[in-house]
């Protein structure tokens, strides 16, 4: 059984700014580990929660370490952009509330073989939050054209040298292919200049995220899955979002903007929330969170 031990970012907020009714029903999206979820759950005594996960080694932790609560929780598996239909397979059709925690978790970067991270030398080429994803890190920097790479890195890395680094993979896979991390991250190393590396954290975190994004097709299903969630919300009902890059942050910030522009929503949090000095420190993959919070208006 996979360890899928994680640390929740800003767990008070959450569960302070998403219940609206003690007693109602809500949606751990992103359930990982099950941190967010038993909190929810052990603060208050009669909330029912229904937890979302498209990594089946996740949502296993998870229902183990949820087994105290089992009659008040529900785990579903599957990718949160199908949120609706998730939880029309259960007979759900309105919840009283949302929180998304967004990104790759502890657990999934510290897991060697699924290759998230550049730390890993060895580990495959693989980014897959859901295993049984055709997709592969190892399939997009083999197979697709050098524009494609570049534009991916660009795009989702915000790399300045996305252009090289497309241009060294491509060459390099001529050679051979590319087929672990650590190969990937010397090629990454060789195509950025010397005097560049010396700032901005390891060379590579760009371009991995990036590939991560496109693996995953992060992006549109951030936007898919918000949308998903405010059909089902019930009025005065509220979505929470955790995000740790400004590409996540940008879409859920327009999102909430546009509903409450047209009238429908109030955003609860005109600034992001982020975590206190002390959470930071001891937990330094908090440093990027930011959380924003909308309440869909009664009608």
């Amino acid at each position: 059984m996979v360890d899928f031990q994680h640390q929740s970012v800003m767990p008070k907020q959450v569960v302070d700014l998403l219940v609206t009714k003690p007693e109602g029903l809500y949606v751990d999206a992103t359930l990982g580990g099950g941190g967010d979820a038993e909190h929810l759950l052990s603060a208050y005594p009669a909330l029912r929660l229904v937890g979302i996960d498209q990594d089946p080694y996740a949502l296993s932790y998870a229902s183990r370490r949820l087994q105290p609560y089992a009659a008040r929780f529900t785990p579903l598996r599957g990718n949160f952009r199908n949120l609706e239909d998730l939880l029309l397979t259960i007979g759900v059709r309105a919840v009283d509330g949302v929180v998304f925690d967004l990104g790759v978790s502890s657990p999934q970067l510290d897991q060697r073989d699924r290759g998230f991270s550049y730390q890993h030398p060895d580990a495959p080429l693989d980014m897959r939050m859901d295993p049984d994803n055709p997709v592969t890190a190892f399939r997009l920097v083999n197979q697709k054209s050098e524009e494609e790479i570049r534009d991916a890195i660009q795009r989702w890395g915000e790399e300045r040298w996305a252009a090289r680094i497309a241009s060294f993979i491509v060459r390099a896979r001529t050679e051979e292919p590319i087929r672990t991390t650590g190969q990937l991250v010397e090629i990454i190393r060789a195509a950025i200049p010397a005097a560049k590396r010396r700032s901005g954290g390891h060379p590579a975190r760009r371009t991995f995220q990036a590939l991560r994004i496109w693996v995953n097709d992060e992006l549109t299903a951030l936007s898919e899955g918000l949308l998903a969630a405010w059909h089902v919300l019930n009025p005065g009902g509220r979505l929470v979002v955790i995000s740790f890059h400004s590409l996540e942050d940008r879409i859920v910030k327009h999102q909430f903007r546009e509903w409450s522009n047209q009238g429908m929503a109030r955003v609860v949090t005109k600034h992001p929330l982020t975590p206190d000095d002390r959470e930071q420190e001891e937990n330094p993959r908090a440093r990027s969170a930011k959380l924003r919070v909308v309440e869909k208006r009664l009608t």
